[in-house]
């Protein structure tokens, strides 16, 4: 089966660097780019050119790329919406796809696996993606509450209700 990328793109991207070098290299593979640096103009470039694709970073200034997530597909059901994001996690990605994503990535991605992540996805295809391990959410839901914690063990400890020495051993692993 050969690879068929989208004929046109909006890509939304508040890093201004990442989403010219992005495009670029969208331009380059013969796909036609637009450009947004916040959800709400992202918005307003879909309701005058309806892209069949668009690219959305999750965290942005203002509105939220999983806002930008439902509106879009409230306007257009059948447009392919892929998340890309360098803050992924299995919470925001269910949400992403219960908002119409058609699919999620996590940075840093090559071009190839963006221009892939469009492709339509077959039943063979979905049933053949992994499910996260039990201990895999869990590391996963440990990371983020450290992370929400700016680093601080001992805090993170107590909102786990772990002890300290038990959560420094599990974040080793």
């Amino acid at each position: 089966m050969t690879a068929v990328h989208p004929a046109s793109v909006l890509v939304c991207d508040d890093d201004a660097l990442f989403r010219r070098r992005l495009a670029r290299s969208l331009r380059d593979r013969g796909i036609e780019v637009f450009e947004a640096s916040s959800s709400l103009d992202a918005l307003e470039c879909f309701k005058r050119i309806q892209t069949a694709a668009v690219l959305v970073d999750l965290k942005m200034p203002g509105e939220s790329g999983l806002w930008l997530v439902e509106k879009i597909h409230l306007i257009s059901p059948q447009a392919l919406i892929v998340v890309l994001t360098g803050f992924g996690s299995i919470a925001t990605a269910m949400s992403a796809v219960r908002l119409g994503a058609h699919n999620y990535l996590t940075k840093p991605a090559s071009v190839e696996q963006i221009i892939a992540s469009f492709e339509p996805y077959s039943q063979e295809r979905l049933s053949a993606l992994p499910m996260p391990s039990l201990a895999e959410v869990e590391a996963e839901y440990v990371q983020r509450v450290v992370d929400q914690c700016e680093g601080n063990v001992s805090r993170s400890a107590r909102v786990l209700g772990v002890h300290r020495r038990s959560l420094q051993r599990k974040l080793r692993k």
